[in-house]
């Protein structure tokens, strides 16, 4: 994204926009934040946050010559298509209100200052809606990341309800699953069950399938056996 070559604008009203973050909760008291994926990754923020230059406290945020600032876009689309870069697959797309000082770009805005309106939750991994979010294996000093996973991949693991997770976030605002947010191609219309769980029906109509197939093992079986006795 290329920057604008006006001065750093000061807006008189916050903007929407869209970004791309890491959900964690904190290991000691169990209070739920946010990483950035770059350069903030290593910084936790919460629902309100003033952005800090992680290079000098010499200036304040953002700077034309600097990358410090909170990024966001102004499509949730364009943030959308961003999750599926493999680094992003785990991320959760954030809704913001964006004020204080800010640099405007080509898609969207570099900005001192954010409030979180909304949290949308993407698909699993293996493509089917989330049902909560769960230890991605990864984290920080006293955090841990967490990852979106269905009911199915969810199922013997540790799992943080959106519900739970927006208590966690302090109870103001909503940690919904992102219903637009695309999931494994040819999901739909397949019959799948939504926990990733085979049915009673499904469990029946396998175990009829297996049951033809091993009778005609057996049948070629004796027709292989009836051949060798007579060429003998």
């Amino acid at each position: 994204m290329l920057a604008s070559r006006a001065a750093p604008e000061r807006p008189d009203r916050p903007f929407t926009g869209f970004k791309l973050a890491h959900a964690v909760v904190a290991s000691e008291d169990g209070q739920a934040g946010f990483a950035g994926l770059t350069m903030g990754a290593q910084r936790v923020y919460g629902t309100t946050a003033e952005a800090a230059c992680i290079w000098t406290r010499r200036h304040a945020p953002p700077r034309r010559r600097c990358s410090c600032g909170f990024y966001c876009l102004n499509s949730l689309a364009e943030a959308r298509a961003l999750s599926c870069a493999t680094e992003n697959r785990d991320a959760v797309l954030l809704e913001v209100t964006a004020s204080g000082r800010f640099i405007r770009y080509e898609r969207g805005l570099r900005y001192s200052r954010q409030r979180v309106r909304a949290v949308r939750v993407g698909p699993c991994g293996c493509g089917r809606p989330a049902r909560g979010l769960a230890d991605a294996g990864r984290g920080l000093v006293g955090w841990r990341g967490l990852m979106p996973v269905c009911a199915g991949c969810g199922a013997s693991r540790a799992l943080i309800t959106f519900g739970g997770f927006a208590t966690r976030l302090g109870g103001q605002i909503p940690v919904t699953p992102d219903e637009g947010a695309a999931g494994w191609p040819g999901q739909a219309g397949e019959g799948l069950p939504d926990a990733g769980l085979p049915d009673a029906a499904a469990i029946a109509a396998l175990g009829a399938e297996m049951a033809l197939v091993h009778a005609r093992l057996d049948h070629l079986q004796a027709r292989f056996n009836q051949l060798e006795g007579g060429e003998s």
